[in-house]
């Protein structure tokens, strides 16, 4: 049995497809939208319009 490896270029090409960013701003919307009681189509708004008020935090290394 071959075992799946993939590479770093391999899924950074995969996160680059727009279609991908699309189902994942719709996934984090609608997991938020439970927890929140907000409308899905709100919270995709606001991530869509990519204002942040912690542009300047990054994550640990």
């Amino acid at each position: 049995m071959k075992s799946a490896k993939t590479t770093i270029p391999a899924t950074s090409a995969r996160l680059s497809n727009p279609l991908d960013k699309q189902a994942i701003i719709r996934a984090v919307a609608s997991s938020t939208a439970i927890e929140t009681g907000q409308s899905i189509a709100r919270i995709e708004r606001k991530l869509r319009a990519g204002n942040s008020n912690f542009r300047h935090v990054t994550l640990a290394r």
